[in-house]
């Protein structure tokens, strides 16, 4: 996942300001000679020639601010547009882990009842070996039920995780193909998957060994 860079804003040109008045007054030329007006007037156009000029820079410096402005406006769009991008594939990932765990919920408790069903069938058949107690198929048929309650909820809480795992893995995919989320978001093998199947196989191997 990529940081966006880092990105100042551009400074703003310092506001204008006419070295003399903004517009030169009309000059008076009443009284002066034809050639002397005609001065007059070529030194008033020529002032307002630098006062155009100013502000033709002053307007060039505001026109290329306000592009710089909007250069500053499309990187910060195109990291925003990142940042959700990258929100989206840790929002899938964040889902995935959550389901992980439910899973884990299951097999926790799948672990307990075939555990404590064979250990109970088991503890019973060694005090019926030794002679303490008469033999009864009491223990056997309650431990069957747990080892068989187990075998049920693990079964069903790997279906619950495939189909969700399924459903969120073509979301992800869905999302890459729109450019929703980032290209390279890893949906990796469920190691909790792995593990739960490797229970129940053990389950259902404790379930016949007590039958047979």
């Amino acid at each position: 996942m990529t940081a966006p860079a880092s990105r100042a804003l551009p400074p703003r040109p310092a506001k204008y300001q006419a070295a003399a008045d903004p517009v030169p007054d009309l000059p008076n030329v009443d009284g002066f000679t034809d050639e002397k007006a005609s001065t007059t007037f070529s030194h008033y156009r020529t002032g307002l020639s630098h006062h155009r000029t100013e502000l033709s820079e002053h307007r060039t410096d505001l026109s290329e601010f306000r592009t710089d402005l909007s250069q500053f406006r499309t990187d910060l769009s195109t990291d925003r547009t990142q940042m959700s991008r990258e929100r989206t594939g840790l929002s899938i990932q964040r889902t995935r882990m959550s389901t992980e765990r439910t899973l884990m919920s299951f097999i926790r408790t799948a672990l307990s009842l075939i555990s404590f069903g064979f250990t109970i069938h088991a503890a019973f058949q060694k005090l019926v070996e030794a002679n303490v107690m008469e033999k009864s198929d009491s223990p056997r048929n309650f431990g069957l039920a747990l080892i068989g309650i187990g075998v049920l909820l693990l079964v069903g809480g790997i279906a619950r995780h495939v189909q969700f795992s399924l459903y969120l893995r073509k979301l992800a995919e869905m999302s890459k193909r729109e450019g929703l989320s980032i290209e390279d978001s890893p949906y990796p093998v469920s190691v909790t998957l792995v593990s739960a199947v490797a229970l129940l196989i053990v389950g259902v191997a404790a379930f016949l060994n007590i039958i047979a």
